[in-house]
């Protein structure tokens, strides 16, 4: 039975143990009370959970995850898994979804063939409607370490940064150090998606974007220089994590731009500044002041004030990001502000103490008096561990003055006898730098601690004596009874270090216990064997510095030591008695050294100098890791030092408008009152245009601008108009004759009042002129004609036809008032045109092939008058059909447009052949921003997401002045609404076809005559407000000086960027 029972049994485990290592094997195993469930890897089970994957229940994939991701945290493989767990990213369970992106996010950079399966899945999910999905999408796609996805990720990127959801922008932020890490020469596209993102204006986007800006390109302040206020009107808004990243990169920020408020410490008792006292008051120098209160620059005030109710945040970090930020940033009256908040801190844990404590021993270094009041905060608990007790210890010994030492003393005294021998000896060392520091106290703390050499406990023994040893030095003269008592007790201290000091003592003033010193070396040299290399090393010092001054009694001691120290183990121990033998003992040959034996020896030494630990750490940035090691880590920036002179402030001043509160009824108010001035209506227009042009990467922004300049041509044509007219722009779009009412009144409102009575006169002129204005609609062709003419464009609109023409015929019979009477601008253009130039018209992708399964789409922007409204860029659309099936009913679908944007589809497409195209013409009003226009092309069977963005140059109509006109404009447009550039071209470039052609290229502007050859000037003005801009270039030593003045300073510096941009790359 036996022998079956053993033959049963072997046959089993024979049976199962090949499915129990391969996981083919389930219900015999699962009884065996031997094996675990971690390591059993069962091949059914996962069959179910494939089956659970590819059923049509939530709640069934949603258990199946949840069993996953419970493997994977197991450490199991489960990477066999991919295909169907890949499946279900198109689920539309949420949880299943999330726990499905875990799962990729886990195994795409190990199964990396694997993972681009899912690349497509992940394209298609960064357009679900659903914010989380997309950001998801993009948090796992940015996780695939693969650089063969590279492109892809960029892609996703850009698009991120665009999407209307905040959630989905801070993704992406986060994502670009990822791609960064993974390809460092994308480092240029990344810079421009980070400028993008920091001119965000949502809360949640804020801080990621500084995050990402951190750790790309810190160096590139200039991108903070337009974002700095807006940061600082944020930051009390922003997630606390973004608030400790963005006052950290504001810290450097700071020491950059602004000079150092403290300064005047550096020039007190100045005899210069009663004597250029008025001169400095005139060249604005506050910082030589010294009498006076220290004025700084108002955006460094604003940063200090935005950041001082964060003192209050439940978040430590935070804290201590805005301390240190006034520790190095601040004027020394006002640091003592963040005090109080850091003393809150240390109610924490004792991880937050720890760093809280640290960066406090640092500031008190400099800066005694602002903790001082806080002093009891700082006294050590029992319950405090080592660590957080020497903190303290070492924060109250900074902290000492003749006023509170006594108080620091008496706590000194409890802490000695602590059973911490670690601490009880760093309060030692703390009382003698107290007794170094403060001379009064000396004494008492001498007395003190040769008091603490009679203790019990060895350590604290031999740390008073070593610790005496320093005091003794700086007045030796005055404790030769000191010097006695530490002599009597070499026989009773055993630690090496303090009689290694006791023997320094007696042997560095032997001469003031001469009867003592000769008796100490006779007992060192009896235990000279067995004591520690250090006192070794102190005994022979000790028998060379008394054989030379008391040579009749220790000179046979001096050469019995030498004799030991010869045969010693320690080569440090024979080295030294071999060359103290030649320097005391010379012999009877001599040494030239010997003569010169006691001033080597018995010189007079300085005193050693009792420091704080923590007084070279305040050159790191307080709260940095490198601060807490005192040493430099891995990523670090140095803290910039001061610059002399504060660099030019304007560079902040664009997002100034951010501290206008006035509301958009409020302005419409003020604009509706009648105005005669040209001056004061430009006040108010410029204000307005200002406060909604920094915002315009915002929609809200954004529609409050185009409204307010509407209704600010209203108000300036009221005192030159009928009364009828002051009613029709209320209705500008019911009709197409009142939009042509609202196109004339603004024309007049952006002029003086002598335009203005000229532009009335020409009306009946404009109605003669009809049959030209038909003509000169489809004149360009695929070249795009930039300066009108009235002669020249005659041959070419005979010789070419834009599809245009079949489109202007159906809306005529609807339009053809507004067709005919928003075309006067283009007439007074054309009569007071200079040159004719041509450019090329680009093309750009709207939807490609593969995208659009065989559709593609392009389009261009034609630069002419809209037939739907004098405000909208006219497009032409140019539809392809690359399959081999029929496209019906194509159209425009839904719109996704920010506030005051409009959109005029074009007629619907009954059917498009296979390999066919099209063309066709639509228009959008894109409110003087460049914010895209995005919506859906739709077919009858699908529908593509496309979005269009006009750059700054197509949102602008030529504008016909004088040079007179021009130079008056143009100094009225200085300050804030200028921008200027300089671009270097090569000498064959030098001529004004070339330049004109540039910025012909850039922008839909018309060129103003001038009586200088080497200045070309042009003109032009918004579509949707009708704002003026006026381009300047001089060319000076093939130099091109670039000046663009535009209220709305957006258009003008991305405008100046643009023109900058063309100039280079047509070189």
């Amino acid at each position: 039975m036996a022998g079956n029972g053993f033959q049963l049994s072997g046959s089993f485990a024979t049976e199962v143990k090949p499915p129990s290592s391969t996981g083919s094997g389930e219900g015999d195993i699962a009884s065996d009370p031997a094996s675990s469930g971690f390591f059993t890897n069962d091949y059914k089970r996962h069959e179910d959970l494939k089956t659970m994957l590819d059923g049509n229940k939530d709640g069934l994939k949603l258990e199946a995850m949840k069993r996953i991701v419970g493997m994977v945290a197991k450490g199991k493989d489960a990477s066999d898994l991919f295909p169907a767990v890949v499946k279900n990213v198109v689920s539309k369970n949420l949880e299943v979804k999330k726990l499905v992106y875990v799962y990729l996010t886990r195994y795409a950079e190990e199964q990396q063939d694997l993972a681009l399966l899912s690349i497509s899945t992940f394209q298609r999910a960064l357009k679900d409607p659903n914010q989380l999905i997309r950001a998801s999408a993009l948090r796992v796609l940015s996780s695939i370490r693969v650089p063969m996805i590279v492109p892809i990720m960029m892609l996703a990127i850009k698009e991120s940064v665009m999407d209307m959801s905040p959630y989905v922008r801070k993704t992406a932020a986060h994502a670009i150090p990822k791609l960064y890490s993974l390809e460092p020469e994308q480092k240029e596209l990344l810079i421009e998606v980070i400028e993008r993102l920091l001119a965000d204006k949502t809360t949640l986007v804020a801080g990621s974007a500084i995050q990402a800006f951190e750790e790309v390109c810190p160096e590139r302040i200039d991108l903070i220089h337009k974002n700095y206020r807006k940061l600082c009107g944020l930051l009390i808004d922003v997630e606390e994590w973004g608030q400790v990243v963005i006052i950290n990169m504001m810290t450097r920020y700071c020491r950059t731009q602004f000079v150092n408020p403290n300064k005047t410490d550096l020039q007190e008792e100045s005899k210069e500044f009663y004597e250029d006292s008025d001169k400095d008051s005139d060249d604005e120098k506050p910082e030589v002041a010294k009498q006076k209160p220290y004025v700084m620059d108002q955006d460094h005030r604003l940063l200090l004030r935005q950041t001082k109710p964060l003192l209050s945040s439940r978040n430590a970090s935070v804290v201590m990001a805005v301390a240190q930020l006034y520790h190095h940033c601040a004027p020394k009256s006002e640091i003592g502000t963040v005090a109080k908040a850091l003393i809150r801190l240390l109610r924490g844990h004792k991880e937050v103490q720890y760093v809280v404590l640290s960066n406090i021993a640092t500031m008190t270094i400099r800066r005694k008096g602002m903790f001082e009041p806080f002093l009891k905060s700082f006294y050590v608990r029992s319950s405090d561990p080592t660590h957080i007790k020497l903190h303290k210890l070492e924060i109250l010994t900074n902290l000492a003055t003749e006023t509170n030492i006594s108080t620091i003393l008496r706590e000194f005294q409890t802490y000695v006898t602590s059973s911490d021998k670690d601490f009880a000896a760093a309060t030692i060392q703390a009382i003698g730098r107290c007794a170094s520091n403060i001379a009064e106290i000396t004494d008492t703390c001498l007395t003190g601690l040769v008091h603490l050499m009679s203790n019990r406990d060895e350590s604290v023994v031999a740390e008073s004596v070593v610790v005496i040893k320093k005091l003794l030095q700086m007045q030796p003269n005055q404790h030769k009874e000191i010097i006695t008592h530490m002599a009597k007790l070499v026989d009773s201290i055993t630690v090496p270090m303090a009689r290694a000091s006791i023997l320094w003592l007696i042997g560095e003033y032997s001469e003031r216990v001469p009867k003592i010193a000769p008796d100490v070396l006779r007992k060192m040299a009896k235990s000279f064997i067995d004591e520690e290399d250090i006192v070794k090393l102190q005994i022979l010092n000790l028998s060379a510095k008394l054989c030379i001054t008391n040579s009749k009694q220790t000179k046979l001691l001096c050469q019995y030591v030498f004799n030991l120290a010869k045969y010693d183990q320690n080569y440090d121990i024979r080295d030294r008695s071999r060359f103290l033998r030649q320097l005391i003992l010379p012999g009877e040959k001599g040494s030239i050294l010997a003569k010169y034996a006691k001033k080597i020896f018995l010189s007079t030494k300085p005193a050693p100098v009792l420091e704080s630990k923590f007084k070279d750490r305040d050159h790191y940035q307080l709260g940095t890791l490198s601060h807490i090691l005192n040493n430099r880590a891995t990523g670090y920036q140095e803290l910039p030092e001061w610059p002399e002179v504060a660099p030019d402030p304007s560079v902040r001043l664009e997002p100034q408008v951010e501290w206008k509160p006035t509301s958009e009824k409020e302005s419409r108010k003020t604009r509706e009152k009648p105005q005669k001035s040209f001056y004061s209506s430009g006040e108010d227009s410029s204000s307005v245009d200002e406060s909604d042009e920094s915002s315009s990467a915002e929609s809200s922004d954004e529609g409050s601008e185009s409204s307010g300049a509407s209704t600010s041509g209203v108000s300036d044509s009221e005192t030159s108009d009928t009364p009828k007219k002051k009613k029709r722009p209320l209705s500008e779009e019911s009709g197409a004759s009142e939009s042509e009412s609202s196109e004339e009144e603004e024309s007049s409102s952006e002029s003086n009042s002598e335009e203005s009575e000229e532009e009335v006169k020409p009306k009946p002129k404009a109605k003669k002129e009809k049959p030209v204005k038909k003509r000169e609609v489809p004149k360009p062709p695929m070249e795009l004609l930039l300066d009108l003419d009235l002669s020249p464009p005659s041959g070419v609109s005979s010789a070419s036809v834009t599809p245009g023409d079949m489109l202007t015929p159906q809306m005529a019979s609807s339009m053809s008032s507004l067709s005919i009477n928003d075309k006067p601008p283009a007439v007074s253009t054309s009569n007071s045109m200079t040159q004719l130039a041509m450019v090329q018209s680009k093309s750009h992708d709207l939807l490609n092939k593969m995208s659009g399964n065989g559709l593609s789409v392009s389009y261009r922007f034609t630069r002419t008058i809209s037939i739907f409204s004098p405000k909208m860029v006219s497009i032409e659309l140019c539809l392809t059909n690359h399959s081999e099936n029929q496209l019906a009913n194509i159209k425009v679908g839904e719109k996704k447009l920010q506030p005051d944007m409009e959109i005029q589809e074009f007629p619907e497409i009954a059917l498009l052949g296979p390999g066919a195209n099209t063309t066709v013409l639509m228009a959008i009003n894109f409110n003087d921003t460049t914010q895209p226009a995005t919506f859906h092309l739709c077919t009858l069977e699908q529908k593509f997401n496309v979005s269009i963005k006009a750059p700054v140059g197509e949102l602008l109509q030529p504008f016909t002045m004088s040079e007179g006109e021009f130079i008056t404009q143009q100094g009225k447009l200085t300050g804030m609404n200028e921008n200027s550039g300089t671009v270097s071209i090569p000498a064959d470039k030098n001529n004004a076809q070339f330049l004109c052609t540039c910025v012909h290229a850039v922008a839909n502007i018309l060129q103003v005559p001038s009586t200088d050859e080497t200045v070309q000037q042009f003109a032009a003005k918004t579509l949707a407000t009708g704002t003026l801009l006026l381009v300047n270039l001089k060319v000076k030593d093939n130099k091109v000086n670039i000046l663009v003045n535009c209220e709305k300073m957006v258009i003008g510096t991305m405008l100046l960027k643009d023109i900058k941009e063309s100039i280079l790359s047509s070189k």
